[in-house]
């Protein structure tokens, strides 16, 4: 059975939001940040400091990506108040690896004694800090933060060899919002 389905967000004070071309754009102070939402029969407005999705005749799947959109644009408004912030270590058993930030890429050195180096791509809006075996990756996005460290992470995967002998790699200590 399909019926109207709609639901409001409060946009948070000192945020400005603005939706063309099926992308939402939200500004705090020199903050911005950006989410491309793109739901069939759905009509997104900003109106009167609330952003509004609705459909007029929407399913259960339409629902659904409603909520998943919703549970989007809050981590926008998250993200523009505090920065996203993963943690990761590095560790080497066998080889002393080095790390270095060279533009928009992670650059691995002497990972397993490999003579040619090993890349990890940084998207835009990312920053990435090393302190020693500490790599700290901040971004106002929560999906580019965690695809970030998730790049470090694959960057340095081991295939064919046992992962109980061979512990070198980047590992993912902490993920935002979790406290320890």
């Amino acid at each position: 059975m399909k019926k109207n389905i709609s639901e409001f967000i409060e946009i948070p004070a000192g945020v400005e939001c603005e939706h063309k071309d099926k992308v939402l754009i939200c500004k705090k102070g020199a903050n911005q940040t950006q989410k491309m939402i793109d739901i069939p029969g759905v009509i997104i407005k900003v109106q009167d400091n609330k952003l509004h999705l609705e459909a007029k005749y929407g399913n259960k799947n339409q629902l659904k990506m409603i909520m998943t959109s919703v549970a989007h644009i809050k981590n926008l408004f998250r993200g523009l108040e505090n920065p996203f912030v993963y943690k990761l270590e590095s560790a080497n058993v066998h080889f002393p690896m080095t790390l270095k930030v060279d533009k928009n890429r992670l650059v691995i050195n002497n990972f397993l004694g490999e003579k040619v180096p090993r890349y990890a791509s940084i998207p835009a809006g990312v920053e990435v800090e090393l302190k020693g075996n500490q790599i700290t990756v901040s971004s106002f996005n929560k999906e580019l933060a965690g695809q970030t460290a998730a790049n470090f992470e694959t960057a340095t995967k081991i295939k064919k060899r046992d992962r109980r002998v061979f512990q070198d790699g980047i590992y993912i200590t902490q993920k935002s919002g979790d406290v320890k």
